[in-house]
């Protein structure tokens, strides 16, 4: 069943399983701010017992980044222009980021775990949107890449935090700062992709992952999720004891003895 289909999102679910596509492929999926808006409502509009996200993309790119049509002074027609942006105040520029954030936030709810199917180019906002996924599965021809600094930005698409919790700081600031490519056999050895597959089997791969994910019960998968999300912000024994209270409520809740 599709959802949505607009500015080159497309939303369909199957069951458990919701599937978002980047569908731009003659731009390369470069992204706009449309597509921006279109990525956050999928989010929105997703049923509640959706347990996987899937994101796809058509064309040989997962995402060649933002469309560079927002960096020029015109911007996109009806759309503010990176100038315009720039000449807000303090409040509003930081409005407008955060609004463009939305597309890649909900992707790691605790409710629901997301795959990004990789092919081809991830660059600059490509990259962070796969970042913005729980799990990566990647073709051979995967190529990642942080550009923003090369283009005297930085990345503010939520793409540092999960990059750094994966990969480490320094090899995080190497990537960013240097613009270089990372190609699909250094990405699986260092963790930005869980899994590298010929181009042929992504789907197929990503089809498996998520049947095996759906192979759990639900709120099993939602505790964990939430356990492992907040370790690194806990101390060894505050760990300890937020394993206790989760195994609490599931003992509870398979003895029938849940609120």
């Amino acid at each position: 069943m599709t959802l949505l289909d607009k500015d080159g999102v497309r939303l369909a679910v199957d069951g458990a399983v919701a599937t978002v596509t980047l569908d731009r492929p003659a731009k390369r999926n470069a992204q706009t701010f449309a597509m921006w808006r279109a990525l956050a409502e999928a989010g929105r509009l997703l049923p509640g017992d959706v347990r996987v996200a899937v994101l796809r993309a058509e064309g040989p790119s997962f995402s060649a980044g933002l469309d560079r049509q927002a960096l020029t002074p015109e911007g996109f027609e009806g759309e503010p222009s990176f100038v315009d942006l720039a000449r807000g105040s303090d409040a509003e520029l930081d409005a407008a980021i955060a609004g463009y954030q939305e597309a890649f936030t909900w992707w790691r709810r605790n409710d629901l775990v997301s795959i990004a199917a990789v092919q081809g180019h991830a660059v600059g906002a490509g990259f962070q949107l796969a970042l913005a996924c729980d799990l990566r599965v990647c073709a051979d021809d995967a190529r990642f890449a942080m550009r923003e600094t090369s283009l005297g930005l930085v990345p503010d698409l939520t793409g540092t935090h999960p990059l750094v919790a994966l990969v480490g700081y320094a090899r995080a600031l190497e990537i960013c700062a240097t613009g270089r490519f990372v190609q699909a056999e250094e990405a699986e050895r260092t963790g930005l992709a869980n899994l590298v597959v010929p181009r042929a089997e992504l789907d197929g791969a990503t089809a498996d992952l998520a049947a095996a994910l759906l192979a759990a019960p639900r709120d099993a998968v939602i505790e964990t999720k939430a356990l492992l999300r907040g370790a690194a912000g806990r101390t060894y024994e505050e760990q300890r004891a937020a394993e206790r209270a989760a195994q609490a409520r599931r003992l509870r809740e398979l003895a029938g003895l849940g609120d």
